[in-house]
């Protein structure tokens, strides 16, 4: 009778923080190591009190850093997509269950650990960032690679399917843009071979020595195991739910101009929003409050620092900010 199957736990932890510039996420890169990944440890379930508690223990003991705001995001198991048995530092494990974290923090606190950086989460996927516009490698790169994808299936019904999937991920033919579906985009060239992490993770499935991988033009930065999947989808749940909570004040400082928050949702979405619109929102919420001081560092005409009206967020529910979607071309 064959041994039974040893399974451990991995925590993973997807840390956001906003600029107006972008959304940064902390990574690290130990020694030896190709590319970046998420903060990543086993849970110990004789010594971890809490799944929470560990993880805040791995982020702090690989980066530094001590999170605040943290929420539960989704659970990975695919075999051959999961960390490298190696990895689990020493536990040996047949098959690793992951449980992925979202946290944010309004600040790209100082780091000291010299394996640890922050990074836009745009390095690692360039197609999500709208805010100048359609980006060009959507239909110089991505529309192509996968029209060649569809028209590859051995038969028309898959030929189809694949063209609507990539049609509607990736607004093509006057599709609108979902900037949601992060994961959905992600996935797609994933199944299509044109992510490196596929042929990697392909090859670890298979039992066969892993190949190095590398950015592949256009298609953004890889990561460690299933990471880039991880962090894809923290981007579609802070996406969403910066429309229906007011989860941008997690992420904006104590004080800021209304231009400042307003770049910083747009960060986050990936989106330009409109000026007027974005403040009329706000003044209907009854989120922010004037604090009768004036940010004076710009030059030019002084901007009114606003901050959060706490106590609005604490008397009733309130909802988050309109995104408008632009439509593909």
């Amino acid at each position: 009778m064959s041994d039974t199957p040893r399974i451990a736990i991995g925590l993973s932890a997807v840390i956001v923080a906003v600029t107006e510039d972008a959304p940064f996420v902390l990574v690290t890169r130990e020694a030896g190591e190709d590319v970046p990944g998420l903060p990543f440890g086993p849970f110990d379930p004789a010594g971890d009190r809490t799944l929470e508690l560990s993880l805040r223990g791995w982020v702090h003991e690989q980066t530094g850093f001590d999170i605040g705001y943290v929420e539960q995001l989704y659970t990975f198991g695919d075999r051959g997509r999961e960390a490298p048995l190696a990895d689990m530092k020493g536990a040996g494990p047949d098959r690793v269950i992951s449980i992925s974290y979202l946290a944010l923090t309004p600040s790209r606190a100082t780091l000291d650990r010299v394996s640890a950086r922050w990074r836009s989460w745009y390095d690692f996927f360039p197609w999500e960032d709208w805010r100048d516009g359609r980006p060009s490698l959507i239909d110089e790169i991505i529309a192509p690679k996968l029209r060649d994808w569809a028209q590859s299936a051995s038969d028309s019904a898959t030929q189809t399917q694949r063209r609507a999937r990539a049609k509607l991920a990736f607004a093509l033919e006057g599709a609108i843009w979902n900037e949601e579906r992060a994961l959905d985009r992600y996935e797609l060239l994933y199944e299509a071979g044109l992510a490196p992490e596929a042929a990697r993770d392909g090859a670890r499935f298979d039992g066969k020595p892993t190949p190095a991988i590398s950015a592949a033009h256009g298609l953004g930065e890889p990561m460690q195991s299933d990471h880039r999947r991880i962090l894809a989808t923290a981007i579609g749940r802070l996406r969403a739910k910066i429309k229906y909570r007011p989860v941008v004040f997690e992420l904006a400082p104590e004080r800021f101009t209304l231009l400042n928050l307003q770049r910083v949702v747009e960060a986050i979405a990936g989106l330009e929003l409109h000026k007027q619109n974005f403040r009329r929102l706000l003044d209907r919420t009854g989120l922010v409050e004037g604090t009768g001081e004036f940010d004076t560092s710009a030059g030019g005409r002084p901007a009114e620092l606003f901050r959060a009206r706490r106590e609005t967020l604490r008397e009733r529910p309130v909802g988050g900010v309109h995104v408008p979607a632009p439509r593909g071309e």
